[in-house]
């Protein structure tokens, strides 16, 4: 589950990962009115668009003290399906700084291809992290109904392994899983309200759980600092006895955008934060933004 920390600061991420691998997700399946994602995977796609562009900037908590530790971007495209329909790429490309690589090296590049209803097709995950170096790659495909994914994970040394899951719900990697939940309403949440979903994380499929909190306004580290309404969501796990523990929180602007502004990452050896940079291409105005 700390995994999900570093696709997410990797990213995501969210988003942004500096920990392991599987998240950024995430990363912000904000917005279910359900407890389940069940049934198909189609959807509706209400606040994404082609040539959306996100910069974030990520920092450390080092020994007390708060270092940028690298930058990422989380970019959408229009592309051209091998079966020559439309579709959308989502890449998350995240870096360390030249003094975070000192306790912590981070190379990470996430893509995931998507048709315009948002149905997964396909999830790259390349990441140099620390010592450790995988690349995990999923297809998914849809027979009789059902959410089929095919992963495997490549390591250092060359070696492979190869796993493959069906299930009646829809199966999502940590950047699919983002882009479909921008889309949901969360105007009937009430806070402690839960949300279960299943994503690839390139070892197997696992159940994750998203936690409604509320609404809180951010900061961003933006130059105007601007400040956004977010909602809040936290990822978290949980441990033998069912105790909860928080991985990662998520801050979601309040309008039809969805965007993640700053994800909080909780780590095993202390915690890292990633703010919002720049906003480029947004498919609606930012009316989550307080004026001054």
């Amino acid at each position: 589950m700390r995994n999900l920390i570093h696709n997410t600061i990797s990213g995501l991420s969210a988003l942004l990962h500096v920990g392991k691998s599987k998240v950024l997700g995430m990363i912000l399946l904000l917005l279910f009115n359900a407890l389940t994602i069940s049934a198909q995977c189609p959807a509706e796609n209400n606040a994404f668009q082609d040539g959306e562009q996100l910069d974030y900037e990520m920092y450390f908590n080092w020994k007390f003290v708060w270092v940028k530790a690298g930058t990422s971007r989380l970019k959408t495209d229009g592309i051209t399906l091998p079966n020559g329909t439309k579709g959308y790429q989502t890449s998350l490309i995240a870096t360390s700084s030249r003094r975070a690589d000192n306790f912590f090296k981070m190379r990470d590049t996430l893509i995931s291809r998507m048709t315009t209803q948002m149905e997964p097709l396909y999830f790259r995950k390349g990441a140099e992290e620390g010592k450790r170096y995988t690349v995990d790659e999923a297809w998914f495909s849809y027979p009789n109904g059902k959410s089929h994914a095919k992963q495997h994970r490549l390591f250092r040394d060359g070696s492979v392994k190869t796993t493959q899951d069906t299930m009646d719900e829809c199966i999502y990697d940590m950047l699919s899983i983002l882009q479909r939940a921008r889309s949901f309403d969360p105007k009937d949440y009430k806070v402690g309200d839960k949300i279960h979903f299943q994503m690839a994380t390139g070892r197997k499929v696992e159940n994750q759980t998203l936690i409604f909190r509320g609404k809180k306004n951010i900061k961003a580290e933006d130059g105007d600092e601007t400040t956004y309404r977010c909602l809040v969501l936290s990822l978290v796990e949980y441990d033998k006895k069912g105790r909860e523990q928080e991985v990662i929180t998520f801050y979601v602007t309040d309008d039809l955008n969805h965007l993640p502004v700053r994800l909080d990452l909780y780590l095993n050896f202390g915690s890292a934060k990633a703010f919002i940079k720049d906003i480029k291409g947004n498919r609606h105005p930012l009316t989550s933004v307080v004026k001054k």
